[in-house]
């Protein structure tokens, strides 16, 4: 008997607090093929140790047991970074920091629990990895919606390599969105517990999989159609966003950005400010929108800013500023964050963490049509972690931007996931998407999601790049979540019907 294969039954049979620990430990580690590391191998050890630890025929609650556990360790390393936001205001929230991320995990880990169960009622093997993928999968596609849904960290993300390596995998998003990419990865990473058919059959699946991305790769190169976009990196410090004696310099500080970018691109361009890069009420300040003008040089600048709806409630918004300080619209950020700009109701806490009840959400998804520019989509913030939401698909954008504002998440793991999280929707709706962060991280990707560019956190300065032409919609920008759920939906099928078993290996 191999030793792996002596360490893999060692685990079956432990005790409940034993068990719980040790998929809780397999849980972090499968935390380190997520953005920024992207070390896949751990979840082939991640991924058989836990189904190691149900054994061949374990009860129900077992396997809730276990799944709950192993999504709890998960979470927890894969979000860590939430903290960092709570000490901005230490002084305030102090007591909240050994709640927010533990709770946060108990909650995400009850979408994992019942893939782990079902996977449990099935025998090991192959069967057993599409009932865990198929499982897995509805249960991201449920966490995308209920309680105003917080999609973060899909497996689907560890493809999303920078570089070259990330070009290639990351294209069957497409055809599937990350959705589906989760469920191929969860079900590639229970390979080690199948039959050598099965083996063979993941490694034809990589072939398939290397072999799209990297001909959808070759086909073109990048096509500008000779619009350039300047993207501003203010990096001001959160602490500092909101004191009023800084407001002014703040201002002064993206005029400036925004008179060297538009030198910098020399003519035609677009220059995009962060999510509320501006301390001043744009809506309703047309000396401020004048400055802004004079600055573009004429240009459109899509700003950053909040602003109060005719219900005096505030809106995290972007507004369109045209060459002459007029407003061209605005956009309110609809996919709000529980807890960071509203308080739900549903969550009782005995403190008023958001003041006022917080912003009030926008009506959705918009495509903008301006003079002079192709058409464009907004995303702000978080807004670019909910796949297939974001788009008006009656009225199909040129490209997006996403405009936001990391700055409170510091030098941690949270802005390079969610950088990855805009790169994955740019190649699932076959559409450039440009970035414009205060900080972490500024950055445009073409319609595959190669990048064109950065500003790396913690950098000030201005991004010019040459906007890409769209590409024609795939599978996923045509249907959207029909198409991962149907998948799920037969894998699980494949998984749970009687058919004759590819029996795992014998050890």
């Amino acid at each position: 008997m191999s030793t792996l294969a002596h360490f893999w039954r060692s685990l079956s049979g432990r005790g409940f607090w034993s068990s719980s620990l040790i998929a809780a430990g397999f849980g972090a580690i499968a935390a380190a093929a997520l953005p920024p590391l992207h070390l896949i191998p751990v979840l082939l050890v991640a991924i058989p140790g836990l189904l190691a630890l149900l054994g061949d025929n374990p009860s129900w609650r077992t396997g809730l047991r276990l799944g709950w556990w192993f999504g709890f360790g998960h979470h927890l390393f894969g979000l860590y970074w939430i903290t960092e936001a709570i000490l901005v205001e230490a002084a305030r929230f102090w007591w909240f920091v050994p709640i927010a991320v533990p709770a946060l995990s108990a909650f995400e880990a009850l979408f994992i629990a019942p893939a782990v169960a079902v996977a449990g009622r099935v025998p090991p093997g192959w069967r057993r990895g599409c009932a865990l993928a198929g499982v897995w999968t509805l249960g991201d596609l449920a966490r995308q919606f209920v309680l105003t849904g917080f999609p973060w960290n899909p497996w689907g993300s560890v493809w999303a390599i920078p570089g070259v390596a990330g070009d290639f995998l990351l294209q069957p998003a497409l055809i599937v969105g990350v959705h589906g990419m989760t469920m191929a990865t969860v079900w590639l990473a229970s390979v080690p517990t199948m039959s050598r058919a099965g083996r063979w059959t993941a490694a034809a699946m990589l072939v398939v999989w290397l072999g799209f991305g990297a001909w959808r790769v070759s086909q073109s190169e990048h096509d500008s159609g000779g619009q350039n976009v300047v993207l501003i990196q203010g990096n001001i410090p959160q602490g500092e966003k909101w004191e009023r004696a800084r407001a002014l310099r703040i201002f002064a500080h993206y005029l400036d950005l925004t008179r060297q970018g538009v030198a910098r691109a020399g003519g035609n361009a677009v220059v995009v400010w962060p999510e509320s890069a501006s301390p001043f009420l744009l809506d309703s300040d047309p000396q401020a929108r004048a400055l802004i003008a004079e600055a573009a040089g004429g240009n459109i600048v899509l700003a950053g800013a909040d602003r109060f709806g005719p219900d005096r409630r505030p809106r995290n918004s972007m507004v369109a500023i045209a060459g002459n300080g007029d407003i061209l619209g605005f956009y309110d950020k609809w996919h709000l964050v529980p807890f960071g700009e509203f308080q739900p109701d549903w969550v009782p806490l005995p403190v008023q963490i958001v003041p006022g009840g917080g912003f009030a959400p926008g009506t959705g998804p918009r495509t903008f049509r301006l003079p002079g520019l192709p058409a464009f989509g907004v995303l702000i913030c978080y807004e670019a972690i909910f796949p297939s939401e974001m788009v008006d698909r009656r009225d199909r954008p040129d490209w997006l931007i996403n405009i936001t504002n990391d700055a409170w998440f510091g030098n941690s793991s949270g802005p390079r996931q969610h950088l990855a999280a805009a790169r994955i929707r740019a190649v699932e709706e076959a559409v450039p998407i440009f970035r414009a962060a205060n900080t972490g991280i500024t950055a445009g990707f073409d319609a595959k999601g190669r990048e064109l560019g950065r500003l790396q956190l913690g950098e000030t300065g201005v991004l010019v790049l040459a906007l890409p032409k769209p590409e024609l919609p795939g599978l996923f920008a045509r249907f959207g979540l029909w198409i991962p759920s149907l998948l799920a939906m037969v894998v699980l099928a494949l998984g749970c019907c009687r058919m004759p078993v590819v029996g795992h290996p014998k050890v």
